[in-house]
């Protein structure tokens, strides 16, 4: 018995393999088939590679057994006490690919000098231990059953080792029992293999106990601890109404996804449609004036956004091009005229818009856009144009089928001046649907995702657009041809008018959080039910009690709960801001936030399908769409990478609108504040410490991710002052120095996170709810300090004790958190119907 407890060298059997015939395995042959061919200096069998043929060959060139006649073995029967000693090897031989070949070999050879094993005996085993001629199905099969049978007549026989369970059924076999010279052989072959034969005997002898079904479902439950309601109330915060009004509105009938797969064109219509059901509860105008039927409330559009995301995403972005872009900029960038001029019927989807910024040959880099809008006095119009073909507007939302109106971008010129950017309304299709002359059309074709929005190309040729369409609320054009604007710096007009348009960063934000949150909930309810594995003699438990599986998921989940925090705050503020400041340090937030949350999106969406196995592979289990519509939230609203580099800029230049905007000794300024700045004496004994208080203390937590972003801005600045004062130009500099960067925008995002996630946590009541949220806090915290511990070993923060004690936390937390997982996901607040995906169903079974 004591060789049953030695440490393990192979892994140790789990499931039913020990019931299923020997598979294909890379290190094995599979079984004999007819294909099987001659011996000696023959071919391998099939599916066995030549050089590992060869080798095997090498090994057993000098044996003889190999010529044995399978005739010749069948004369000795099972029940002979030899065979009966060494059946429980034969089996772990061909067990799903625990031995190698050399191993198998290891067997067969010691074997052969056993005298106390039968000529017969020994030419038989030899030939069921050929490595090149591995037994049929049929012959395996008779081995366990024979095990099975003779375990039944032994007692303890889950217990015994390969060599104990091998004497006891000689000991059935013959009244003499086996030899001390066979007790001592087997217990040295099992030695030599240097594997665990015990757990083997438990998985083949053992009795498995029923498996857990959907009956079980109660208990599951009543090992819950909090109330989800409190869950949801706590993430809904104070627009909880707006959210379930919106809930229930998606759940009615009308919004049924379609049960079979559509067509681009069909599900276009399909998505207008439920735009339009949308506009008629005034859900699109929410943060129009209430002239034009609203609630002059950004936060409520956003909140709205975020909540139609649990349905369909291209109808969130049809939804958030329609009234948050095209309306958006009317609201935002339109006099008092034009405003009640057109946004009650942007609101009610009366006019259709479209928001035509991006050109193809431009991307991200507004600033340069090649369109033009001449001004001409004579006509009183501004002349609207493409250069080129390729300087066309690409990718715009609603343009291909359904806009009557494009807000459009481009570059003013007035007398023979360019202004630079400014915004036109520009009439592109007459009330039949046809392009109106001066403006060709084309569709951008079927995507990756959101088919469901009709992405479209536009070009100019000449068109006349009248006066009073420019967008007049920071810059005016007389009808004489003389430019004026409040603002008199163009390049802070510029960012003044992108600056307004900061709410769809943090809607497109929030709608990809509610993508993940789908995801993750689809697959930790699944989770907790799909069944595996399980202790012998017990119950087979669901994948979420693995903690390689709570890891995959929980850190997730508990990273859904802080950027829902986050998100909901700035949205708050972005609704309250009034001056510039606040503003300007919102855009950073904005941008930061706006790559993190939809990074997360993507990976975890990623993680969820994986983690589902062949189910999450399944269409109608949503993950396909989810990772399909889900996957351009990193590049629209501003490419990731590029807003990571917007937000650094802004750290570093102290929230200066553009790092270019200042001149050398302007920059040098800037950056020589930063360096004065220094990080204040480390505790080394905080550094070494690393029990369980000390490492699930918030204020750790919020220190930790405090210095880091600290540390980072300032090195990132001092490289920065160190090429300048060498005589490199600001541009250059930038750029050598953009992966420090963007790891400071990261470290920065986090932290917003962080100090959202706290906020909350201490602003929560109900004792449970703040206990439950206080320890997801800590997964969120710990687990992104595990995931950077490289760089705070790096710079001395932490000492390798205390990041294994980190890590050792986070194993901890996921254990505590594992009864309340399904709990946490629920408290998402998402309807079943608009889950729609079977495996998440509480009512479905495994």
């Amino acid at each position: 018995m004591a060789r049953c407890q030695r440490t393990a060298q192979t892994r140790s059997l789990v499931g039913d393999i020990a019931f299923e015939a020997p598979r294909a395995h890379p290190l094995l042959f599979p079984l004999r088939t007819s294909s099987v061919v001659e011996t000696g200096n023959a071919k391998a069998t099939r599916g066995w590679s030549v050089a590992r043929a060869r080798e095997i060959r090498d090994v057993t060139a000098s044996q003889t057994l190999m010529s044995e006649s399978t005739a010749a073995n069948e004369e000795v029967p099972l029940s002979s006490p030899g065979i009966a000693a060494v059946l429980p090897f034969l089996y772990i031989a061909w067990a799903d690919g625990l031995l190698t070949p050399t191993q198998i070999e290891e067997i067969r050879m010691r074997l052969k000098e056993q005298r106390w094993l039968t000529e017969e005996e020994r030419r038989r085993l030899g030939g069921w231990l050929d490595p090149q001629n591995p037994p049929d199905a049929t012959t395996y099969y008779g081995w366990v059953q024979r095990i099975k049978e003779s375990a039944r007549k032994i007692p303890h026989a889950a217990q015994k080792s390969l060599a104990e369970l091998g004497i006891e059924m000689a000991s059935l076999a013959t009244v003499a029992g086996p030899t001390e010279e066979a007790k001592r052989a087997l217990a040295e072959i099992e030695d030599a293999l240097g594997i665990v034969g015990c757990e083997a005997v438990r998985e083949l002898v053992g009795e498995r106990p029923r498996p857990r079904g959907p009956e079980d479902k109660a208990s599951d439950e009543a090992v819950m601890q909090v109330d989800v309601g409190e869950l949801k109330k706590a993430l809904d915060g104070h627009l909880a109404p707006l959210r379930d009004r919106i809930r229930t509105l998606l759940c009615d009938p009308l919004f049924i996804y379609p049960k079979t797969e559509t067509q681009t064109d069909e599900m276009r219509e399909i998505v207008l449609g439920w735009m339009q059901l949308l506009a008629a509860q005034g859900i699109g105008a929410l943060a129009f004036p209430k002239y034009a039927g609203g609630h002059n409330d950004i936060e409520q559009f956003i909140a709205a956004f975020e909540t139609i995301a649990f349905h369909d995403l291209s109808l969130t972005i049809k939804f958030g091009v329609q009234f948050g872009l095209f309306g958006g900029s009317i609201q935002a960038l339109g006099s008092e005229e034009q405003k009640r001029k057109y946004l009650r019927d942007a609101g009610s989807l009366a006019l259709p818009g479209c928001f035509a910024m991006t050109e193809m040959g431009h991307g991200s880099n507004v600033r340069d856009v090649q369109t033009t809008a001449t001004y001409d006095a004579d006509a009183h119009a501004f002349v609207l144009h493409t250069p080129t073909n390729r300087d066309h507007k690409e990718w715009i939302g609603n343009a291909a089928k359904h806009a009557r109106m494009a807000t459009v971008f481009a570059q003013l010129i007035v007398g023979g001046q360019s202004r630079g950017v400014h915004a036109f309304l520009v009439l592109i299709r007459d009330e039949s649907g046809r392009a109106i002359p001066g403006v060709r059309i084309g569709d951008s074709g079927h995507k990756l995702g959101l088919n469901g929005v009709d992405n479209g190309r536009i070009w100019f040729d000449n068109l006349r657009v009248p006066r009073e369409n420019l967008l007049a609320r920071f810059a005016q054009v007389s009808e004489e041809g003389t430019y004026s604007s409040a603002i008199p710096s163009s390049s802070r007009r510029f960012f003044t008018m992108l600056g307004t348009l900061v709410g769809g960063r943090i809607a497109v934000a929030s709608g990809g959080l509610s993508a993940a949150k789908s995801a993750l909930t689809i697959a930790v309810r699944y989770g907790a039910r799909r069944l595996q594995f399980g202790p012998k003699n017990r119950a087979e438990v669901p994948v979420l009690d693995y903690l390689s599986h709570q890891r995959r998921l929980l850190p997730h989940v508990a990273t859904c709960y802080g950027l829902n925090f986050a998100l909901h705050d700035l949205a708050q503020r972005y609704g309250q801001a009034r001056d510039g400041a606040d503003v300007r340090e919102i855009e950073a937030e904005a941008a930061a936030l706006k790559a993190m949350s939809t990074f997360h999106a993507t990976r975890s969406i990623q993680e969820a399908r994986e983690a589902c196995g062949g189910e999450g592979y399944r269409a109608e289990n949503r993950f396909a769409f989810l990772k399909a519509d889900s996957d351009i939230f990193t590049t629209f609203e501003g490419d990731n990478t590029v807003l990571l580099l917007q937000a650094a800029k802004c750290l570093l230049s102290g929230y200066q609108q553009e790092f270019s905007n200042l001149d050398f000794f302007g920059l040098l300024g800037k950056l020589a504040e930063r360096v004065d700045v220094r990080v204040g004496e480390m505790n080394p004994i905080r550094r070494h410490q690393n029990d369980s208080r000390h490492l699930l203390d918030p204020g750790v937590h919020a220190e930790l991710f405090r210095d880091r972003e600290r540390d980072l801005l300032i090195s990132a600045t001092r490289r920065l002052v160190g090429r300048l004062e060498g005589g490199m130009d600001s541009f250059t500099a930038f750029i050598e120095v953009q992966d420090h960067l963007v790891t400071l925008a990261n470290a920065y995002a986090q932290r917003l996170v962080l100090k959202s996630f706290q906020a909350a946590v201490e602003s929560v009541k109900e004792s449970e709810v703040k206990g439950l949220l206080g320890k997801v806090c800590a997964l969120y915290a710990l687990w992104q300090l595990e995931q950077d511990r490289g760089w705070f070993l790096e710079q001395h923060y932490i000492d390798a004790t205390k990041a294994k004690a980190i890590r050792t936390e986070v194993n901890a937390l996921l254990g505590q958190l594992r009864p309340d997982a399904v709990s946490l996901v629920d408290g998402f607040g998402i309807p079943d119907q608009l889950l729609a995906a079977p495996i998440a169903m509480h009512t479905h079974g495994t």
